[in-house]
């Protein structure tokens, strides 16, 4: 099973950096970025899968493309953001961390509003 390796990869990195914490940090944080990336390249194969499926449901269902691929790249933000703002925790910068979370959650709400005023409208023509 490949959370089995995940998990495998990640308490073993997490072992190294404790150790390597007192002794050299700066290998620490570099273990901890290989770490993420190797997980990373791991899970590609079943986000793909994901879209793919994600895109055949759309499709079935009549989304319009543009809110589809509007969808998937705020799902794809959140998850790089987070990313990014754990790195920057992982490194001891907290203050950095939040704003990367503060300019992700901007930049979601920018690529949602076209999406709110689809919504928008529909509501407004449902109502009499």
């Amino acid at each position: 099973m490949e959370i089995i390796k995940i998990v495998g990869i990640g308490i073993v990195a997490t072992v190294f950096i404790i150790i390597l914490k007192s002794t050299r940090p700066e290998f620490a944080l570099y273990i901890s970025l290989l770490t993420g990336v190797v997980i990373f390249t791991m899970i590609l194969g079943e986000l793909s899968y994901v879209i793919q499926t994600l895109n055949t449901l759309a499709r079935r269902v009549n989304i319009e493309f543009a809110y589809f691929s509007t969808i998937l790249k705020i799902i794809g933000m959140a998850y790089i953001v987070e990313f990014g703002a754990q790195i920057s925790r992982d490194a001891g910068e907290d203050s950095i961390a939040m704003k990367i979370e503060l300019g992700g959650k901007v930049i979601i709400m920018v690529l949602a509003i076209p999406i709110l005023l689809a919504l928008m409208e529909l509501i407004i023509k449902i109502l009499p």
